[in-house]
Parts: C-alpha cells; sequence; structure tokens
C-alpha cells in the first residue's frame, strides 16, 4: 500500500505536490465507491462462462478427452481467479475538496477513519488557519488513473493528477 503525506502549513493544505490555500476550499466532505456492484456482476460472469467453458470442453472432449481436461481446468482456473479477486474488492473513501466552485477528489483511501481525520484536520484548520503546522499520514492510499466520460462513448484519461488519483 502506498502512503501519503498531507501538511497543513501557512493556511495552505498540501495533499503530496497539490496545494489547497485553506481560504478558498468552501466545502470539505467525503465519499466512497461501493464494490458491491461490480461484486455481484462478476458472481454472474462466473456462472456464464463457468457455462460457456463446460459447453466448450464438451464439444473438445468428443475429440481429444485429455485436451477437453485441459481446457476445462484452464478455463475454470481462470474464471476462478477472476472471480476471487472481483470478491476481494474493499470499500475506497476519498476526501472531496470544493474550491471555487470545483469539486476535486483529492486523495483516496481503503480506511474510513483515515478520510475522517482529514476531514476534522482541514476544518479545523480552516476554521484556525495561524495554527502550527501539521503533518497527517493516510497509509492506505489508493492510487489509479481517473477515468471521466461525457456521453455515451467519448471517454478520456488522465493521468497522474494528484496524490491518491
Amino acid at each position: 500500500m502506498a502512503t501519503g503525506e498531507i501538511r497543513i502549513a501557512n493556511g495552505i493544505l498540501w495533499i503530496g505536490s497539490e496545494a489547497y490555500p485553506l481560504r478558498n476550499i468552501s466545502h470539505v466532505g467525503s465519499r466512497w465507491i461501493d464494490p458491491q456492484p461490480i461484486k455481484r456482476k462478476a458472481v454472474k460472469d462466473f456462472v456464464v462462462r463457468t457455462l460457456i467453458c463446460l459447453v466448450v470442453a464438451g464439444v473438445v472432449a468428443t475429440a481429444s478427452t485429455p485436451a477437453a481436461v485441459l481446457v476445462a481446468l484452464g478455463g475454470l482456473a481462470l474464471l476462478i481467479w477472476r472471480l476471487s479477486v472481483a470478491l476481494g474488492l474493499r470499500p475506497i473513501y476519498g476526501l472531496v475538496l470544493n474550491t471555487a466552485g470545483v469539486q476535486q477528489d483529492a486523495i483516496w483511501s481503503y480506511e474510513e477513519d483515515e478520510i475522517m481525520k482529514l476531514i476534522a484536520a482541514t476544518t479545523e484548520a480552516i476554521g484556525n488557519p495561524d495554527t502550527a503546522p501539521r503533518i497527517l499520514n493516510v497509509h492506505n492510499v489508493v492510487a489509479g488513473d481517473v477515468i471521466q466520460q461525457y456521453g455515451s462513448d467519448n471517454t478520456g484519461k488522465q493521468v497522474n493528477v494528484g496524490a491518491g488519483r
């Protein structure tokens, strides 16, 4: 797991290399991504693909029994591995900052408590901008790409756009 450093000093909230002036932050909140729909789809796909794998293995069995066993075992092993990965997904929690009317997901973590501590520290710093500098570490940062889709077919991808993204 990656670790993210959040610094609050001199009226600025630093998340990695991103700077958010405390005076410009109008809202601090959280967001979470629920993996349950992905898990349900993974189970459905597993059942359908298992049936297809068994049908293909049955067709191959008419020509060669050892090949059918290999096709069935190889296909089922791949399907079980993909299902186990999908079922192992955990909820992801994010820190959301609104600045000048723009909402930004600043950092993501698997631990809800870490995000709640960041929200509390940020709101405290907004209320008291002259307090002593503070450094917080998020130990379960979720890193990845930001995918934004507008319309039915247009997909854009942003890479390396802030800490935890």
